[in-house]
């Protein structure tokens, strides 16, 4: 059983030495290639056949999640139509370890006819692929994980690790945020954590509003008809100024005060937390439970009240 934990760790130890190698190499062609896709207009074409084929399609998903337009293209299939996706304002990321596979090469006369500049991921600086580039960059990969050395494993982990390393720079050059990350993943567990406030907040009609000189009586009224134990509190531009919720109402009949005579600004908190629209729903929870209160106002850029969102609302979308 130990030796099996040692080969295991073997390949471990392979692995990372590889990444580390390839961190500690990467120069001005990963600058370049990174310059190129961030000016690119259209999308970035992945290609690659077998295990870097499926490097490729996973990179495609990554960048296209994180702000950057991708499309993965099969080598064969291109040949066969598909070579139709390829557009002059594009950008191809091939990759290919030893940069000779023929599948790949042979989208070269096409992708240099449509004018389109060519990134290469090789292990191979004098291969074909390498060579006809407009960028190479080298994974410097000198021995696989695999004990016959035929398996693609030190160097399919580099090239997966590489294609993240521009995703994630092109993300912080693009100043990807939760919200746009958001939009893209709307479905499954991910996508209900990732629900703006706007999609659960609640507007129009329902949204409890009176103004700072509304009497108390008439403020009681529009809480009770709204349901949400709170109401925003504007001021003649309909700018909000406060909020008063049912524990206000308490401590304010706690201190002697008298609903008959009072005004809204009389009762409520001024300076409330607040909500926008565009942030996740769980931040606003967050602030919440932070400030140990259960709504929030959402307003818009000039502060005025644009709806109201509840814990309950959070909760109920399965967001926690």
């Amino acid at each position: 059983m130990e030796d099996i934990l040692q080969k295991a760790r073997r390949v471990f130890d392979l692995e990372i030495e590889t990444l580390v190698r390839l961190r500690d190499s990467l120069d001005k062609s990963f600058l370049e290639a990174v310059k190129l896709i961030f000016g690119c207009e259209g999308k970035v074409v992945t290609t690659g056949i077998g295990k870097s084929g499926h490097i490729a399609q996973k990179v495609a998903s990554t960048l296209s999640s994180t702000g950057t337009p991708a499309h993965f293209l099969h080598p064969a299939e291109a040949l066969h139509g598909d070579l139709g996706v390829l557009d002059s304002k594009d950008v191809v990321l091939a990759f290919s370890n030893s940069g000779d596979s023929p599948e790949v090469i042979s989208l070269i006369p096409y992708i240099k006819f449509f004018g389109i500049p060519l990134i290469a991921v090789t292990n191979k600086p004098e291969s074909t692929l390498a060579k006809h580039a407009d960028v190479h960059i080298f994974l410097n990969v000198e021995k696989e994980a695999c004990p016959l050395q035929l398996a693609p494993t030190s160097s399919s982990t580099a090239s997966l690790v590489l294609g993240d390393a521009l995703a994630m720079v092109l993300l912080e050059l693009r100043n990807f945020t939760q919200r746009d990350f958001a939009l893209r993943h709307p479905a499954g567990s991910l996508g209900r954590r990732l629900r703006l406030v706007r999609d659960l907040c609640h507007k129009g009609e329902e949204l409890p509003v009176v103004y700072e000189h509304t009497p108390m009586k008439e403020v009681i009224l529009e809480m009770t008809s709204k349901g949400f134990g709170a109401t925003a509190v504007v001021n003649h531009e309909g700018v909000l100024e406060g909020i008063i919720t049912d524990g206000d109402l308490r401590r304010f009949v706690n201190r002697g005060g008298n609903f008959n005579t009072s005004l809204a600004k009389d009762v409520m908190t001024r300076n409330p937390k607040v909500a926008l629209m565009d942030e996740l729903a769980a931040e606003a929870l967050r602030r919440m439970e932070d400030n140990k209160i259960t709504v929030l106002i959402v307003v818009d850029e000039a502060r005025k009240p644009v709806g109201i969102i509840h814990m309950h609302d959070i909760v109920k979308a399965g967001i926690v």
